[in-house]
């Protein structure tokens, strides 16, 4: 694993740790190009059903590394490279169709909150703090991003984030909706094993099959298409549906098999 990122898995659950407390979990261009492996290596492993991604010590993480911009970033040309490769990260974690939870403490701001908007879930602490602010650095915030962000909590918000590049606390980051949900301090971990556990209990061919159509609707598109039909068609052949309707019938819990 690339130095600053430690990678487990608990059972079902796999865990992408940020592991740069001392830098407050700031991301490296490095880790950034990792991102999309640790990705595909989550997707093609049958024995991990979710994705939990945090940070380790006080912050989940206050963005970028900045300290590498004036090597890595000091020409249109080298700023546009960088770019690319978040780009690279924000695409394969918001491409998953396996779910993706952030798990946040502390600072999540810039990179890091960017990180957190391409995960499907974001739970936090009440001390945690959000915010974007590419205002700040005379950066323009990509399309992908920009539109996660949007999709998430509307334009209104966006701006604010965008534009201002305050910061908010998780109480107001929940109630524009930019979190699920927060759990009081010391009780994060134990909600959010809970929450993906009851994700790991679920079919994982409709969790999957449905994150597809999520995707392919936040990307804009407004009508069914062929592969949608094959997505729901061969779920409703597969082993997970007959279990599922014979569970309902029966009165007991369903015991998916499909991985």
């Amino acid at each position: 694993m690339i130095e600053g990122f430690e990678f487990d898995r608990d059972g079902d659950i796999a865990r992408l740790t940020f592991a740069r407390p001392a830098k407050k979990n700031a991301v490296t261009h490095a880790m950034w190009s990792a991102i999309p492996g640790v990705v595909d290596e989550v997707e093609a492993d049958p024995a991990v059903k979710v994705l939990v991604l945090t940070g380790a010590g006080a912050d989940f993480s206050a963005g970028a590394d900045i300290s590498e911009f004036g090597d890595l970033r000091s020409s249109a040309e080298g700023a546009m490279a960088y770019d690319k490769v978040v780009d690279g990260a924000v695409r394969a974690l918001s491409g998953m169709r396996k779910p993706s939870i952030a798990m946040i403490r502390g600072n999540c701001i810039g990179g890091g909150c960017q990180i957190s908007v391409a995960c499907d879930f974001r739970f936090a602490e009440p001390s945690a703090r959000f915010g974007i602010t590419p205002a700040k650095l005379g950066i323009v915030y990509d399309f992908r991003s920009t539109h996660q962000l949007v999709s998430l909590v509307g334009p209104a918000h966006a701006r604010y984030f965008l534009l201002s590049g305050q910061l908010i606390d998780a109480a107001r980051a929940r109630e524009i909706g930019l979190l699920n949900d927060i759990f009081d301090p010391g009780a994060l971990e134990d909600g959010v094993r809970e929450f993906a556990n009851v994700l790991c209990a679920r079919s994982q061919a409709s969790i999957r099959g449905m994150n597809a159509i999520i995707g392919k609707i936040q990307a804009g598109q407004d009508a069914d298409d062929a592969e949608i039909a094959a997505i729901r068609s061969a779920a409703i052949r597969g082993e997970d549906y007959a279990e599922g309707v014979a569970a309902f019938l029966e009165r007991r819990t369903p015991d998916f098999r499909y991985r």
